[in-house]
Order: C-alpha cells, then sequence, then structure tokens
C-alpha cells in the first residue's frame, strides 16, 4: 500500500524526461520490526553441552542468521490479507565461565505477520521455468523478508529447561542447516540448558508481478510496524535505531571508479 511508504520528492521534476515500463514485483504491503526474542533456547554441538555442564556463567559472543523459511498462506475471512510466517535459523556462540571455552549452537526463532497482498486471477509462467510448475505459477504473492544478523544481547544457563513444543525433544531441524554444524547437535533435553536473548531487526513484504511504466526516484522505507508479534519489548533493544544503512546503500560517487591520469 502506497499511504504505507515514503519517498524522497526528487528535487527538480524537470530532470525527469524519460518513463521507463518494467515488468517487476509491486510492493502491495510490507512492515519494519525490531523484535526482542527472549529465551531462546540453543541447540549445542556436543562439546559444547559438555562445557555448557561444568560452566558458571555464558558470556554472548556472536550471532549469525543462517536461512529464514518463509510461508504464505491467505486469509480466508479477510480477502486480499495474507499470513506470513517466517522461521529463522540462528548460528550463536559464547564464552564459558570459568576457562573462557567457546561453545556455539543452534537458536530457532518464528513469527507471523499479516499483511495486504491484493488479489490476482493469472498464474506467470515463463521460459526459464521450462515445464515444472514451481511456486510462483500460483496465485498467491511472494513474500520477501529482508534481516540483519542479530544483535546477542544475553545469554543464561538453566537447570530447569522451559517448557518445548514437543517433549523433550527440539523440532525437527531442516538438513541444510543442520550442515552448518559439523559435529552434529543435541537435540534431546538433556543436562543443563543455554538460552539467548537476541535483538532482531528486519523487513517483511508482499509483493507480485506487474507491468510498470515509472520514473525512479529514491529507496521507498516502511514506515508502520509488523502486526502479529507477541514479543515484549527489551528495553535495552528498544533504545537501538533501525540501521536503515544496512538494508539501503549510501549513493556512491560513480566518479571515484575512473582512473585519471596524473601525468
Amino acid at each position: 500500500m502506497t499511504k504505507n511508504m515514503t519517498s524522497a520528492e526528487p528535487a527538480n521534476m524537470q530532470c525527469i524526461n524519460e518513463a521507463v515500463c518494467i515488468h517487476t514485483g509491486k510492493i502491495f504491503d510490507s512492515c519494519m520490526d525490531k523484535d526482542c526474542i527472549e529465551d531462546l533456547r540453543v541447540c549445542l554441538c556436543p562439546k559444547s553441552q559438555a562445557v555448557v555442564d561444568t560452566a558458571i556463567s555464558i558470556r554472548p559472543k556472536t550471532a549469525t542468521l543462517l536461512n529464514a523459511c518463509v510461508r504464505v498462506e491467505e486469509i480466508n475471512f479477510n480477502k486480499g490479507c495474507y499470513s506470513v510466517d517466517v522461521t529463522y535459523f540462528y548460528r550463536v556462540t559464547g564464552e564459558a565461565f570459568p576457562g573462557d571455552r567457546f561453545v556455539s549452537g543452534l537458536a530457532i526463532f518464528e513469527k507471523r505477520v499479516l499483511l495486504y497482498g491484493g488479489t490476482g486471477g493469472t498464474k506467470i509462467f515463463s521460459s526459464k521455468g521450462g515445464m515444472k510448475c514451481k511456486p510462483s505459477c500460483s496465485n498467491l504473492p511472494t513474500a520477501v523478508v529482508e534481516a540483519v544478523d542479530p544483535l546477542p544481547l544475553s545469554m543464561r544457563i538453566s537447570d530447569c529447561p522451559i517448557c518445548e513444543p514437543s517433549d523433550g525433544e527440539i523440532r525437527e531441524i531442516p538438513q541444510e542447516i543442520a550442515d552448518f554444524f559439523e559435529d552434529g547437535l543435541v537435540t534431546n533435553i538433556c543436562g543443563k540448558q543455554l538460552y539467548v536473548t537476541l535483538g532482531q531487526f528486519s523487513i517483511i513484504r508482499l509483493e507480485r508481478e506487474t507491468q510498470l511504466e515509472i520514473p525512479i526516484y529514491n529507496y521507498c522505507i516502511p514506515e508502520k510496524e509488523c502486526v502479529g508479534s507477541e514479543d515484549d519489548p527489551c528495553t535495552l533493544f528498544a533504545s537501538i535505531p533501525f540501521p536503515v544503512e544496512d538494508f539501503f546503500p549510501p549513493k556512491g560517487d560513480p566518479g571515484q571508479c575512473v582512473v585519471r591520469d596524473n601525468a
């Protein structure tokens, strides 16, 4: 929805001397969010589990976003609205005390947002896809998630595990995620458990392919917050400004790439 987007007005309309016809993904709705994700269970590597079992405390070191699984479903009672389910997979590391020993593992975070994706009755095919019908052949809009690596805010060790979605077992881990951990992961709840609190910045949008005739001005940045997050805000994380530069790089100077003859 254009009313939820802001864009810089051109300094001089007379500078626009040509309209460009493009086939692109039109953004129907988007939102940005600052998620303070508290007490995510860390599924540890075997060696790291042994370290945690004898540690007194853990200091967070790094957090890396490995991948995100994105799913879109239509909301039957509200035409044109869709739920976007995102599952984030993180590699987190910490430093154990005593001994300054290194630990690493996997943390998983799921969130759902509701966005407007319009309606469409056409199915799109192209020569790139051959005869195999991919999800792009459906009438669903395309969900796009942009995210930066999260901020590791805190870690803690617990003798009593927080209730998990399954009885004593962590949810199924996709093989492509498990491959990031060469030594494997301890998926059952045994021994001490490690929990991490992360701060995640993200932008989520719904797009549909269309043909447009447009001038190009500047980047458009969503203003509204995502709907559907049930996490309570963290005071520390709420004070951190949204890192716009990571999502929208500043304009460079093309002249700096020109090799000048000093002779």
